[in-house]
């Protein structure tokens, strides 16, 4: 399995690139939300990769964050009838963000409206993926439509840490807010979450 590749962008498209590793040219399919993020062509580039090996075919695919590769990853091996080619266009049509808080919220308009996707493929979308994106997307899409201070972003972060825990997002709002109220204005994220663990504990 090929997970990164680490070279010079030679080429960039809003669906592809192409990066030279060593002296050779990997041509490399992305969606918009990683366009956005490329340097320009000449310079150095580390991409995260994903190979999809079929009969006719090795094709690399390529995204800029963690987060845009794992949901590419999940919706072709969780939703029937999701190849990587619409994989690309969910997340080329909305962030990793926004498509987290539509599935928690099972907003099929949203989904529907992304090329490639009707109906079906939006309720595929939403039921096989609510369960592994669960309470934590949904509080994450939420948290992202508003700005949030660097207090609030801190207990919004120590919050989705409880949640990916296994807390209830009341439960670790609580918890939070309480830890933090004990420890002070200046207590780190790691701080207010190993609280929290203890007094649940």
């Amino acid at each position: 399995m090929i997970n990164f590749l680490h070279g010079l962008l030679v080429e960039a498209l809003p669906t592809q690139v192409t990066v030279d590793v060593h002296g050779v040219g990997y041509e490399v399919l992305i969606p918009l939300s990683s366009f956005d993020k490329l340097p320009m062509p000449g310079n150095e580039l580390k991409i995260l990769t994903h190979l999809a090996v079929r009969e006719d075919a090795h094709v690399l695919y390529g995204f800029m964050t963690a987060a845009e590769r794992d949901m590419f990853r999940l919706l072709i091996n969780n939703v029937s009838g999701i190849g990587p080619k619409i994989a690309l266009n969910v997340l080329s049509g909305m962030s990793v963000t926004t498509l987290r808080g539509a599935v928690s919220n099972g907003d099929l308009k949203s989904l529907s409206q992304i090329s490639g996707v009707g109906k079906k493929t939006a309720e595929r979308i939403v039921v096989e993926l609510k369960d592994k994106i669960g309470a934590a997307g949904a509080w994450e899409a939420m948290s992202a439509q508003r700005s949030l201070s660097p207090a609030d972003q801190k207990i919004n972060d120590a919050v989705l840490a409880l949640m990916a825990l296994g807390f209830k997002q009341v439960e670790a709002h609580d918890s939070i807010r309480t830890a933090q109220t004990s420890l002070g204005p200046n207590a780190t994220v790691e701080d207010l979450v190993r609280a929290s663990l203890k007094k649940g504990a």
